[in-house]
């Protein structure tokens, strides 16, 4: 499932082949790209549009992550969350703490994530600051049910965050530094298992959350897996795209998606009758990077 990239994404193209090309000519390691994704939010996803109300589910088998927003604020959703949460475990990672120091100005900041600065009410930077607030005011509900027992555990994601950043200026720097402030167990959970990534792909595929987790699902699982496995389409639904009202819909939808993640990530895998064929494939970032 992996013709030529000028055959898989449509309409203007020029600067996807081209970072794909980039990702291909140097690898991740060299390019210092090497990054990290929460392997929970890997697992059982965020939501990939506005939603009303103040919780949202994902389920993957015995395991259920629910995501709580205080109702004033709202829960985070798209693809600027799914970047937030990856340079906070990679920061996390990088430095061994939980108290991160997100840059000198907001420009910085946003060119680290893959973005430009444009102003206005639909413009990046007012889109980013409500997903920060929605992404950094939100908690994490981890339940694991099986015949055996339960288990029962809430991480909040931030204990605090202070952005000074002026919207209006975003390339001059603050009187004080924004920080932000990982809730102990977040951090814990982030970066006990990280799943490792190239931080180049997810710039690539910044434009749809559901490539996005396409991306870290499959580094992730063809991390462990040892032989061909079938993924029911019904099964995939709940874990990537439970938002789909029919399974039809969702289908194109991944398929659409999942095209554009193997110009980048060649996986072996390939459509199957009843969902999705997963076959032994290297990982994107190799063990010894």
């Amino acid at each position: 499932m992996t013709p030529g990239i000028s055959t898989l994404i449509p309409g203007p193209r020029d600067k996807f082949i081209n970072e794909v090309l980039a990702i291909e000519a140097l690898a991740a390691k060299e390019a210092g790209a090497i990054g990290y994704m929460a392997r929970a939010l890997v697992q059982a996803t965020m939501p990939h549009r506005k939603r009303e109300g103040a919780e949202f589910t994902r389920r993957n088998g015995a395991f259920t992550l629910s995501l709580l927003a205080p109702s004033h604020v709202g829960l985070p959703y798209g693809s600027i969350p799914r970047l937030l949460v990856s340079w906070v475990t990679t920061e996390a990672v990088r430095t061994g703490e939980r108290e991160l120091v997100l840059g000198d100005n907001l420009s910085q900041f946003m060119r680290e994530l893959g973005m430009v600065p444009t102003g206005g009410r639909w413009g990046t930077v007012t889109r980013l600051r409500d997903q920060m607030r929605r992404l950094f005011a939100s908690s994490i509900i981890y339940t694991d049910d099986r015949a055996t027992g339960f288990g029962v555990n809430t991480r909040p994601i931030a204990d605090s965050a202070w952005l000074w950043w002026d919207p209006k200026r975003p390339d001059q720097a603050a009187l004080w530094e924004s920080t932000l402030k990982l809730g102990e167990q977040f951090f814990d959970d982030i970066t006990r298992s990280p799943v490792p990534i190239d931080l180049r792909a997810l710039k690539a595929l910044k434009r749809s959350p559901m490539a996005l987790d396409i991306y870290c699902w499959l580094t992730y699982r063809l991390s462990y897996l040892r032989k061909p496995t079938v993924i029911p389409w019904a099964a995939l639904q709940i874990q990537l795209g439970a938002e789909y009202g029919r399974a039809r819909d969702f289908k194109a939808g991944f398929v659409s998606a999942l095209r554009k993640v193997l110009c980048i990530y060649r996986a072996n895998v390939e459509e199957h009758a009843n969902g999705l064929l997963i076959k032994p494939s290297r990982t994107h970032i190799p063990r010894c990077a």
